[in-house]
């Protein structure tokens, strides 16, 4: 039976989704491997990590400018390439900066993926069909941070670090082509809304996008909501368990699956509990409020045994599935025409503190004296959660959702 549009649309985007997760969480499988070839201590995992999400924050703008202007289809696929020569090129990197360079490269080519989802899902799917489109999409990408787990692992074992990067660099554009093939920017039948805009009028959106009220709020939320996540998963959790628990990159690699897993698990229920509750503000504070417990948790108990350790880090990816709501009431705020710059200065919020907390973090972890390196690094994580919890209550309910 040939598939429908939708379903061909959900494939192509849970591809190149999933190979954007990917390319965030495989650097925690690896990292102390590639830290010690590379000459370098642990803080470069964090400055690595920093440099991908760098370029995507410097992205963001031109990328909600093409979505507008161009189209979903036509921006991912171009940028391709440099993603592709960006996972290469880790694979190739003779030392630290090099290393650097080509993960900041790696981020350009991975600008667009998540944002083209929000927009594509915005066209095809209407009032609370998207958070479920969203949520699916966003579920389902998490295969990408599966792939980074064990699988990685296992590669990386047989070819080594190197080897397994090249190898990303061939599976960039298969996804690319999966794309090309599959992705419409529109459903049939329906009118695009988009419209001929010189650049000035373009520009002068982005500003209006700016000034759009109840924006502030979702910023705040979205600039640490999915970073605290991601930093301890691509970040700190590997070089964490193998430094206190003395794991090997499989075992490592087992418990970055099984935190892979709970967050699918998060995202495929928080849409039907946002139904049932019918209170998505209050359903993102309190898990918020959680998520800062549980890294609290860690930063005063760092040498909690094994199994309570990777609960805890298991538990922390189960929780963070909020961000996926914080997108769709960022999304509400904008019309149609505007809904890629839209999307893409609400993603801005996340990409500056994804590139940020791992920075943050590398810096403490680097600077801490020793054996207080993982307290510091947790608590740095909860405070930021905190702190932007506060500002996203602070900032009132958001306007009716358009």
């Amino acid at each position: 039976m040939k598939a429908s549009p939708a379903a061909r649309l959900l494939l192509a985007l849970v591809a190149m989704t999933g190979l954007s997760q990917f390319h965030r969480a495989a650097l925690g499988v690896v990292g102390p491997e590639l830290a010690a070839d590379l000459g370098a201590g642990t803080g470069v995992l964090g400055a690595a990590n920093g440099a991908f999400f760098l370029a995507i924050a410097v992205a963001q703008i031109p990328v909600g400018l093409a979505l507008d202007r161009i189209g979903p289809r036509l921006t991912v696929a171009a940028l391709t390439a440099p993603a592709a020569l960006g996972a290469l090129a880790q694979g190739l990197a003779p030392d630290a900066p090099s290393f650097l360079a080509a993960r900041f490269l790696l981020g350009l080519g991975c600008a667009a993926g998540f944002m083209s989802a929000v927009v594509l899902c915005a066209r095809w799917h209407a009032g609370e069909g998207l958070t479920t489109a969203l949520a699916r999409v966003f579920a389902l990408s998490q295969c990408g941070v599966l792939l980074a787990g064990a699988p990685f692992a296992a590669a990386a074992e047989l070819v080594g670090w190197r080897g397994a990067y090249a190898l990303s660099a061939g599976l960039t554009l298969a996804g690319g082509l999966v794309w090309w093939r599959l992705v419409r920017d529109d459903p049939p039948g329906a009118v695009p809304p988009r419209r001929t805009e010189t650049l000035a009028e373009a520009l002068r959106g982005q500003l209006t996008v700016w000034r759009t009220p109840g924006l502030p709020p979702i910023l705040c939320m979205h600039l640490v909501g999915y970073a605290g996540m991601a930093t301890v998963l691509a970040v700190w959790a590997g070089p964490y368990l193998a430094e206190v628990h003395g794991l090997a990159p499989g075992p490592r690699g087992a418990v970055l699956l099984l935190m892979g897993l709970a967050g699918p698990a998060g995202l495929l229920g928080i849409g039907p509990v946002e139904r049932r509750l019918g209170r998505p503000r209050l359903l993102v504070a309190g898990l918020a409020a959680c998520v800062v417990l549980v890294l609290t948790a860690l930063a005063l108990w760092p040498r909690a045994p094994l199994p309570v350790a990777a609960g805890l880090l298991v538990l922390l990816c189960l929780l963070s599935c909020f961000p996926v709501l914080v997108v769709t009431q960022g999304r509400m705020l904008f019309p149609d025409h505007l809904v890629g710059r839209g999307a893409t200065t609400v993603n801005l919020a996340q990409t500056v503190g994804s590139a940020a907390l791992p920075a943050l973090t590398g810096a403490v972890v680097a600077l801490a004296p020793a054996g207080d390196a993982w307290p510091v690094a947790f608590a740095t994580l909860a405070a930021a959660m905190a702190l932007g919890l506060a500002g996203y209550l602070a900032g009132g309910k958001p306007p009716p959702r358009r």
